[in-house]
């Protein structure tokens, strides 16, 4: 079966047979750490056990059934709503995402600013007095990429963030869905400002319901920058934020 991705006036066809999947799965940390943020540890994975019965074949049970506690922000590749950071907390679930869309694929490395490393305003693509409309959803790799991405914890190391220009600018070049491998497009501590969550999701402005951000994504170093076919699974919670996997596919010419 062939698909075709149309994007910028030229058309592509979708390798369906290699996915890259971009996401870091929740995990038991007994079997290897995911990555994790904002000060919740690690998730944790525990059988069911009442009255005779355990959620544990290897423990003796018939099945394996396992509560699992954890934080859709802090743990693993999840994507979040404009109801992360407002009152009416709209839920994630409530949007609908298309199949397949155009993404791009850019590697940056974050500018040093006193103690803090910041993807800029002159970091988008094509600088930031380009004006030419971006895929409506991109992906940020960060550099160096190192492997530790994938189950680093986060928290108080102040991370890397985008500085409200650099997110303004994707607002206004058309990106509705943006993943990138940070714990957040803000700085760790910033006195709950969160200028490029408020900028993204248009509060203030045009509020974006059906925007979205996903984070703790990981582009592997053998997928290059450049325009790829996003599909963008995102488990059905009623929240502000789910558990998501991110899956690009190459594009050959149609």
């Amino acid at each position: 079966m062939n698909v075709s991705l149309h994007w910028n006036g030229s058309s592509k066809t979708v390798d369906l047979s290699s996915p890259i999947d971009l996401s870091l799965p929740l995990r038991d940390p007994r079997k290897g750490e995911g990555p994790a943020a904002w000060y919740v540890g690690r998730p944790h994975f525990e059988p069911v056990k009442e009255e005779g019965f355990v959620g544990s074949v290897a423990l003796g049970g018939a099945v394996n059934f396992t509560n699992v506690n954890f934080n859709p922000h802090g743990h693993g590749t999840h994507t979040e709503c404009l109801g992360h950071i407002t009152k009416e907390a709209e839920s994630v679930n409530d949007i609908s995402m298309p199949l397949l869309m155009p993404c791009l694929l850019v590697s940056i490395f974050p500018e040093q600013k006193g103690s803090d490393f910041v993807i800029t305003g002159s970091q988008l693509p094509g600088g930031i007095a380009a004006k030419e409309p971006l895929p409506p959803a991109l992906i940020i790799r960060t550099l160096p990429n190192d492997v530790e991405k994938k189950s680093k914890d986060w928290a108080n190391s102040n991370p890397p963030y985008l500085d409200v220009d650099f997110t303004l600018g994707l607002v206004d070049r058309g990106v509705k869905h943006l993943l990138l491998d940070l714990p957040s497009v803000d700085k760790e501590v910033d006195g709950g400002a969160l200028e490029s969550h408020r900028a993204f999701f248009g509060v203030g402005r045009t509020q974006r319901r059906s925007a979205t951000i996903t984070e703790f994504v990981f582009a592997p170093d053998d997928a290059p920058d450049g325009l790829y076919a996003l599909s963008l699974q995102v488990a059905p919670f009623d929240l502000d934020a789910s558990p998501s996997r991110p899956l690009i596919y190459g594009l050959l010419e149609a």
